[in-house]
């Protein structure tokens, strides 16, 4: 059976230029009988991170991730100094002074129970201190991104109840720029973000982080200004000469844009780093994307000072293919970094990524995350025509799998507004997510690897180990591993984390039958 809807990608945009588009019709499988994921009881359950940093003085934001049927009342022991909580929301703002850590004892209670977490809250030099979990707009919009479409993932990571799993950034990629301009001589939104400050009260408003892209040369991938310009006072040469579109995008009427978008990627020395950084702080901006290749030490360096000179505490995110032998440099100066080109929706992209990952394991760790690029589970599609994606369930539940062992940052990169079911259980497994989001921080790296399968294992903080089993091949496959391989000696138990629940107790070896292109993720405790 496939269930038919309906796409509204892109009319926005098109709109405003005065072009009609019929709607496009998008076949999504249905995958139910795929699903593995028990749903959320009715009863209150905390997830999410159990760890926050924030700088001293910094404006703070942390939603309460908690399952459960609403209504729900929120507490919380043993606050820092000027940071309070809002018990209807569950959101805790204000800003902590005192360096220190704080153990905070969270509560979420409503007519079915009461939960009780500790969150521990560092006020210190770092944060991410778990991978960041949201969503970014360019595997389905591409640089046709527009305010509402933004708005639309935003509230659907609220309404369908992502957010109460831990899910917090809502992250425009490139296409969102104009002309610079405004008190700072800053970036400026083009026609179809135009309200900035709005859309980001709006998405603060549902417990949720706003983030933003740039690039430290004049010209972005998608041929919008970059945080460097032609001229001192801010000029663009493609601007002046009027080779651009309605959105201030590089083109020409003569030729197709992707064409002549190289003209526009090279380094000037004219720096409008310090000037951006301004007017992200000013629209309370949480996360930054930054975008080139090859990244180097001083444009990394240099945006890194202008965002800590703000008071906020804007994640700092780099892109793409990050070289290995600046990692230093990158633990030092950047909160996560990509390790790859842009990942696509086929066995052979996403497979040759997640398996290529292990090089960064000894750079990975609480405040500095190697990031293998966004999920493309869902309709995804880099535009306004959108598909639903191309890899089976088993190679969705691989591709979870591996990126919650290894520590990536979890963004996902559909149109978050129709989720299909499958979907959303990829999305909201809490024992899953506690892996990714463990705060021990450890990348999991392979025991075994080979062209026909894996053994991927990953120490967590209370002593259990998370192991991933992954089959290669096309049939379905037995994998075995031995406890003592782990360093376990004794008898523990063996838990599906993916159906959440036991499924074997044992002192020497555990087999599972693993379906083709499929993983089994489990616990060892």
């Amino acid at each position: 059976m496939k269930i038919k809807m309906f796409a509204l990608a892109g009319m926005l945009a098109i709109a405003s230029a005065g072009v009609a588009q019929k709607p496009k019709t998008v076949e999504v499988p249905n995958y139910s009988k795929y699903i593995l994921t028990p749903k959320p009881g009715k009863e209150p359950r905390i997830n999410g991170a159990r760890v926050f940093g924030v700088r001293p003085g910094s404006q703070f934001l942390f939603s309460i991730a908690a399952s459960g049927e609403r209504p729900m009342t929120f507490a919380a022991k043993n606050l820092p100094a000027g940071l309070i909580l809002d018990p209807k929301t569950g959101r805790i703002t204000g800003r902590a002074g005192e360096r220190g850590e704080y153990v905070v004892e969270l509560t979420a209670t409503n007519k079915f129970g009461t939960a009780k977490r500790n969150l521990k809250i560092v006020v210190g030099d770092r944060i991410a201190l778990t991978p960041p979990m949201g969503w970014n707009s360019w595997n389905c919009w591409g640089r046709d991104v527009t305010q509402e479409q933004v708005l639309s993932s935003a509230r659907a990571m609220h309404d369908k109840g992502l957010v109460n799993h831990g899910w917090t950034y809502i992250n425009i990629d490139d296409g969102w720029q104009g002309n610079r301009g405004g008190k700072y001589n800053a970036i400026m939104p083009n026609t179809k973000f135009p309200d900035m400050a709005a859309l980001t009260k709006e998405v603060h408003d549902l417990g949720l982080k706003l983030g933003i892209y740039s690039s430290p040369r004049v010209g972005t991938y998608a041929a919008h200004i970059g945080s460097y310009a032609d001229t001192p006072d801010g000029k663009y040469n493609w601007i002046e000469e009027g080779k651009k579109n309605e959105n201030y995008r590089f083109t020409l009427p003569e030729g197709n844009y992707m064409q002549y978008r190289k003209q526009v990627r090279y380094h000037s020395p004219y720096s409008f780093v310090e000037n951006d950084a301004k007017q992200w702080a000013e629209w309370k901006v949480d996360y930054l994307k930054y975008d080139w290749k090859p990244n180097d030490v001083e444009h990394i360096r240099e945006m890194h000072d202008a965002l800590r000179a703000t008071d906020r505490d804007i994640v700092y995110s780099l892109s793409n293919n990050a070289p290995l032998c600046d990692a230093p440099a990158l633990v030092k100066y950047a909160d996560c970094w990509r390790t790859t080109g842009d990942i696509r929706d086929t066995w052979e992209n996403f497979s040759k990524i997640g398996f290529n990952q292990s090089r960064w394991a000894p750079w990975s760790g609480p405040g500095h995350w190697p990031d293998a690029d966004m999920l493309v589970v869902g309709l995804v599609g880099w535009g306004p025509k959108l598909h639903y994606t191309k890899l089976t369930p088993d190679e969705q539940y691989t591709h979870m799998t591996l990126w919650s062992l290894f520590a990536s940052p979890l963004l996902i990169g559909c149109d978050l507004a129709r989720l299909d079911d499958f979907t959303l259980s990829l999305l909201t497994n809490d024992e899953v997510i506690d892996v990714n989001q463990d705060p021990l921080g450890v990348h999991g790296a392979p025991i075994v690897e080979t062209a026909e399968e894996a053994v991927y294992v990953k120490q967590l903080e209370d002593g259990s180990m998370a192991v991933g089993l992954f089959n290669k091949t096309l049939a379905p496959r037995d994998i075995t591993i031995k406890l003592k391989q782990l360093g376990f000696y004794e008898k523990k138990t063996v838990r599906d984390l993916w159906r959440q629940k036991d499924i074997a107790e044992t002192d020497g070896d555990h087999t599972s039958t693993v379906n083709p292109h499929g993983a089994v993720m489990l616990r060892i405790y």
